[in-house]
């Protein structure tokens, strides 16, 4: 399947991108996590991330489909 994925915050900054296409076979965002992990080397724990399927909020377990958008949203702070 194909996904487009957006990076933010550190996430982009660890990509060097924010955002990309790619073909995968994952079938759930923490699959996927774990192979974006692999392929950039994100460090965060999926638990210290909130991740959103086409613009909403979903579980690391809910079933992608070919086409989805996918964010993976860091921790983040203000100042």
């Amino acid at each position: 399947m194909k996904y487009r994925l957006l990076y933010f915050a550190s996430l982009a900054d660890r990509a060097g991108c924010d955002g990309e296409t790619l073909e995968s076979a994952a079938a759930d965002p923490a699959a996927l996590y774990a192979e974006l992990a692999a392929r950039h080397g994100f460090v965060f724990a999926p638990e210290r991330l909130r991740v959103a399927v086409n613009g909403a909020f979903a579980a690391w377990t809910q079933a992608l489909a070919d086409g989805d958008e996918i964010v993976f949203v860091p921790p983040v702070s203000g100042g």
